[in-house]
């Protein structure tokens, strides 16, 4: 069951983030999260597609689920890719008994621990614009409440995708999605130049940099590039609260 005063925070915060000019890297990353925390899983990603079609990474809750996210696309099978090209979900799948649907996803997400895979269309009538994808350690079903929270949460993110496309054309929007996918690489780059700096891995070097970005009201794109150009020293950020 979905820890439901954590999912309902999680969907007033998300809704808070929908600003005029807000980042589409951020609050997809801060969906991830709480997809984690809200739900009754261990990890969650966002792909999105870009404007040539190809899916890309664009937010996730750890960077053991990046990577494997990453591998998802190379190999090209896994639930992400399916929920994505089918625009259904695709739930309650057991990694150790998939059998030739996605089997070379399903030996590395098993490797990696996890043990059952879920994923939810980002759709909006008939457009689909990528996939939330969310992995449990332990195998079996996700109950009905938490495939509908889950739903509530990647329909969140579409809303976040396409808010402005009632007042912009297609061109603009994609723009926007290739922008994304950009700040994506960037965003990468500064989490391992403080990783590094600090000593530290890098779901801890993405936290810090969201912190930072957030207690000095900066767009955590900007923030990034600055770090990554080599205009912010990366050991200079704001210290993670004790709890973080």
């Amino acid at each position: 069951m979905p820890n439901q005063a954590l999912l309902v925070q999680s969907l007033v915060d998300l809704a808070d983030n929908l600003v005029d000019d807000f980042d589409v890297v951020d609050v997809l990353s801060l969906l991830s999260d709480r997809c984690v925390y809200a739900l009754d899983v261990t990890a969650a990603g966002v792909m999105l597609a870009a404007p040539s079609g190809t899916l890309e990474v664009i937010a996730s809750s750890s960077d053991t689920m990046r990577t494997l996210e990453m591998f998802q696309l190379q190999s090209d099978e896994g639930p992400c890719l399916e929920a994505y090209r089918t625009g259904r979900q695709v739930v309650n799948i057991d990694l150790a008994a998939v059998g030739s649907r996605w089997p070379t996803f399903a030996a590395h997400a098993t490797a990696d621990g996890f043990g059952s895979a879920h994923s939810f269309p980002l759709r909006l009538r008939r457009r689909t614009l990528g996939a939330l994808n969310l992995l449990r350690i332990e195998p079996g079903a996700l109950d009905e409440a938490d495939i509908a929270a889950a739903q509530a949460l990647a329909d969140i993110a579409t809303i976040a995708i396409v808010q402005h496309q009632i007042v912009i054309d297609a061109q603009t929007l994609n723009s926007q999605l290739s922008a994304a996918l950009n700040t994506r690489i960037v965003i990468e780059q500064a989490k391992g130049k403080i990783a590094q700096a600090t000593d530290t891995d890098m779901d801890r070097a993405f936290r810090r940099l969201r912190h930072h970005a957030r207690n000095h009201n900066q767009r955590l794109g900007d923030l990034a590039a600055r770090i990554a150009q080599g205009a912010i020293d990366p050991g200079s950020l704001d210290h993670l609260p004790a709890s973080g």
